[in-house]
């Protein structure tokens, strides 16, 4: 049984799984996108965002820390520079996992994980707001056809105003 253990072996011993992870963490910040299964990126998001949020302070200390895990200068600087730039104001949820079907050949359920402030088409549909209609408390100005058929606009006040005066004059008898 394995009641209380918390860690996915893979089917593959701790320094082979282990060098696995330090791989895809480094492919995932680089690329900040990537296609595996869905287990492997539930044991990779246990790993990316502890990293993640020590990119946030830059010190010597962290980026040693870092570098320990992924050990791939480029990966480090990148995490440093770039990612934790953008991802400095979010308290966590760094990353996303996308399923995306069964693989082919074993059936194993295929997903695309990515880091969450990367995927331009997502930051678009959040960031714009939908536009309203402007609301104001005057009327809607009405087009009326003058007698020589050419379109004439007339604000509803002025509409108001010669109905009164056509009233006032039929009064009269004039």
């Amino acid at each position: 049984m394995r009641h209380g253990k918390k860690v996915n072996h893979l089917g593959r011993t701790s320094s082979h799984r282990d060098a696995m992870l330090s791989n895809m963490a480094s492919s995932l910040i680089l690329n900040k996108r990537i296609n595996t299964t869905v287990a492997k990126a539930k044991a990779l998001r246990k790993v990316v965002e502890p990293l993640i949020t020590k990119s946030k302070t830059d010190s010597t200390h962290s980026r040693r820390t870092v570098f320990s895990f992924l050990q791939n200068k480029e990966a480090v600087s990148e995490l440093f520079k770039d990612v934790a730039d953008k991802i400095g104001e979010r308290p966590g949820g760094y990353t996303r996992i996308i399923k995306t079907g069964n693989r082919l050949g074993d059936a194993a359920e295929m997903c695309m994980m990515e880091l969450v402030d990367y995927n331009t088409l997502m930051v678009k549909e959040t960031s714009a707001p939908a536009k309203k209609a402007k609301t104001t408390r005057r009327g809607k100005t009405k087009k009326v056809e003058g007698a020589d058929g050419t379109a004439e606009t007339e604000a509803p006040v002025a509409k108001k105003a010669k109905a009164k005066k056509a009233d006032s004059e039929g009064e009269t008898g004039v």
